[in-house]
């Protein structure tokens, strides 16, 4: 019999996660998921045996199973967890005795020696308060030649009722749609290789029951905490194991690790549910839990870009300013155009120094007259890039990413800088200080507008990705070090560089860069499965959509964009009195919700019309909630039918009422919504199971719902 000594239950959260510490190679999950709770702890020695499968004809004579760190030479036949070799030696690392390091209710740290191989396998295994289950691993070389390490990842277990998988895909100006399949025998890989996550990649990968959406069906899913490539892939193989793994993607070379010399992978996040809306919550409440997350008030914000592009007028601006003002606004960001020799994007990325034919009493008068106006400051960088036309460039052109002395095809006319040369980050360093010491700037909105290729350094020879990210951590952390209170948002092309990674150093991401409202609502909603509305930019646009030509109304476009770290992308200059009165209205709406809206449980509804969308915010006491109805398209019913509301407070009773600025209903040809007149009280499972009726709206219109306890 196996000893209790044997398992290990880490739990917190509602999560259970159970060791073996008996497999083959190395330790293996055996459960992760519901909380098995106290009294399993008798009965994990059982749970063990239970798993353990029998030998079969044609196969190994001891079973393989599914460890942390699945190793060839346990007989792991596919996708092994490590990788590497010293020049083709010591290829298939062989794991002696595991030892259990550290051990607690939450965390576990186990350590393996290969003595042949003269190699130190530390994996470190923990539950959070939320119940996210973290891994990360670190390998060791512990001989005296170098060690090519190829690949390192996490490995998680999934059960074996997970038949679909969910992930997502995009482009720019469309990150972050959702893709489904058959979750069948063999590999499915998602790599990003652009040195980033880029635009495509997937924010998490999923597998669940057939059919599991926001409100039902047990899912979980893995996120990868890193900010350049990477690999995450789901398999399932014919011996019935499933899993999920994720690990950064190292090029040919780019890991060699002298004697002594260590590699720690990213963290690799994984989180469980009973619907997707269950499983996001737990990296919700974990990223609010973090000493360095937000917790002030998210400013709005009222961005240039769309409103002036290149076009930097002091005069034009401070009207701008003026408007913002008038408006709500909090945080003024002068964009992309400021810096020397910088009239459009194809010159100048590289000297920060401020362009004095468009600036020449510097960056004083718009910042004196922003903050005089009770608004932050903020500014517009992009320092992880120069344009081959910049000074910079034809100074240091050894500075910039490269292989064989050739410099890769350009993107967006610009070229990378290697920051995993020290030089480069002390220049940038001394810029950036500099601009931050002069001016009164509270925000850096810190962009990177092309994908990588042929990332190396001419400092090493080598790839230069995986060094690269650290640096660019290191730089955001120091910039924040010497200017206590900064905040920097992470764009990256609008969203290509969203991940749990570079939101330890930054603040917030720019989801993407359409603000089409009818496109953020999957975008928003897919790319909130992991981050919370508060670290999410969504801003109102212009009634005509730059990167789609729709016109949209402006409850549409504020509407969306109320729930996530509100602000304006808009020339809104030129409005006149009611104009900058409605949109004035919105700004006083999103302020009145945003404590909710930042702080409460995001969730979507899984409505039988496709036609709609439903999604909505409750409070932590459950006794406030605010959902936005979108019709998006036109329905099959005329009038639609009844919508219910997920995530209410079953035993309370809710005063149900249509919220301001979207109170106004009717139309031609149809009566006033009774509800909508007449505000009814309903308890919270009614509201679930037997619900409202959804308004007639047209196409493209959007209501507020709000739920007040009673």
């Amino acid at each position: 019999m196996q000893s209790r000594s044997d398992v290990i239950h880490l739990r917190a959260g509602g999560t259970s996660v159970v060791i073996d510490l008996t497999t083959p190679g190395f330790p293996a999950i055996i459960h992760w998921g519901h909380d098995l709770g106290l009294l399993a702890g008798p009965r994990l020695a059982d749970l063990a045996v239970a798993a353990r499968p029998q030998r079969v004809s044609g196969a190994l004579d001891t079973p393989p199973r599914l460890t942390i760190v699945p190793l060839e030479s346990a007989g792991w036949q596919n996708e092994p967890g490590l990788i590497g070799s010293r020049r083709g030696r010591d290829f298939s690392p062989r794991l002696g005795s595991v030892d259990v390091h550290d051990q607690s209710a939450t965390t576990v740290i186990f350590v393996a020696h290969d003595d042949l191989a003269q190699l130190r396998l530390t994996a470190t295994l923990s539950v959070d308060e939320a119940g996210l289950l973290h891994q990360r691993h670190t390998i060791t070389n512990l001989g005296s030649d170098d060690y090519g390490l190829e690949q390192l990842v996490a490995t998680f277990p999934v059960p074996h009722t997970a038949r679909q998988l969910l992930d997502t895909t995009g482009r720019h100006l469309r990150e972050r749609s959702p893709q489904r399949h058959d979750f069948t025998t063999g590999r499915h890989v998602r790599d990003s290789r652009r040195g980033r996550p880029g635009a495509d990649s997937t924010l998490f990968l999923a597998a669940g029951t057939p059919g599991f959406g926001f409100e039902r069906g047990t899912v979980h899913a893995v996120h990868l905490a890193w900010s350049g490539n990477q690999r995450i892939a789901a398999e399932r193989t014919v011996a019935a194991h499933a899993l999920v793994q994720a690990g950064e993607l190292l090029s040919s070379g780019e890991v060699i690790l002298a004697s002594g010399e260590s590699y720690t992978t990213p963290d690799a996040i994984g989180s469980w549910g009973d619907g997707l809306t269950a499983l996001s919550a737990r990296f919700h409440e974990s990223l609010r839990a973090r000493p360095n997350h937000p917790v002030a008030s998210r400013p709005v914000t009222l961005n240039t870009w769309e409103a002036v592009y290149f076009d930097h007028d002091l005069d034009r601006l401070t009207r701008l300013a003026d408007a913002g003002a008038r408006v709500g606004a909090e945080r003024f960001v002068l964009d992309d155009g400021w810096f020397r020799g910088r009239r459009d994007d194809t010159a100048g990325l590289g000297d920060w120094f401020v362009d004095d034919s468009v600036w020449p009493d510097g960056l004083g008068p718009i910042v004196e007259h922003v903050t005089s106006l009770g608004m932050q400051f903020g500014l517009w960088v992009e320092p992880e890039m120069v344009n081959p036309d910049s000074d910079l460039a034809r100074a240091h052109p050894d500075w910039m990413l490269q292989a064989g002395g050739t410099l890769p095809v350009e993107g967006r006319q610009q070229q990378v800088l290697d920051l995993s040369n020290p030089a480069v980050c002390e220049y940038l360093l001394e810029r950036l200080d500099s601009l931050l010491t002069e001016y009164d700037i509270a925000y850096l909105k810190w962009d990177h507008n092309r994908d990588l290729l042929d990332a190396g350094s001419t400092a090493t020879g080598r790839a230069a990705v995986h060094a690269g990210v650290l640096a660019l951590y290191r730089l955001l952390d120091e910039l924040k070090a010497r200017h206590p209170g900064l905040e920097i948002e992470s764009c990256a092309s609008g969203g290509a560089r969203v991940d749990l990674g570079i939101l330890e150093h930054t603040d917030r991401i720019w989801t993407s860069d359409c603000i089409d409202p009818l496109e953020r609502l999957t975008i928003q909603k897919y790319t909130n499965i992991v981050v919370p509305y508060e670290l999410m930019g969504a801003h109102v646009s212009g009634p005509h959509s730059h990167s789609t030509g729709r016109r949209h109304d402006l409850a549409l476009r504020a509407g969306v964009a109320l729930p996530a770290h509100f602000g304006i992308e808009w020339d809104i200059s030129e409005l006149d009195d009611a104009e900058l009165d409605e949109l004035a209205e919105w700004v006083t709406a999103h302020k009145r919700v945003r404590e909710l809206v930042h702080t409460g449980r995001a969730v979507h509804a899984d409505l039988p019309d496709a036609s709609a969308d439903l999604r909505g915010v409750v409070s932590p006491d459950g006794a406030h909630a605010l959902y936005t109805y979108t019709q998006v398209t036109t329905s099959t019913s005329y009038p639609p039918g009844p919508m219910t509301f997920p995530g209410l407070d079953d035993s309370r009773v809710y005063r149900v009422s249509l919220a301001s600025p979207t109170t106004r209903l009717g139309g031609s040809g149809q009566s006033t919504l009774a509800w909508a007149e007449h505000p009814v009280a309903l308890t919270g499972l009614a509201l679930r199971t037997t619900g409202i009726q959804a308004p007639v709206l047209f196409p493209e219109q959007l209501r507020l719902i709000d739920f007040t306890a009673i």
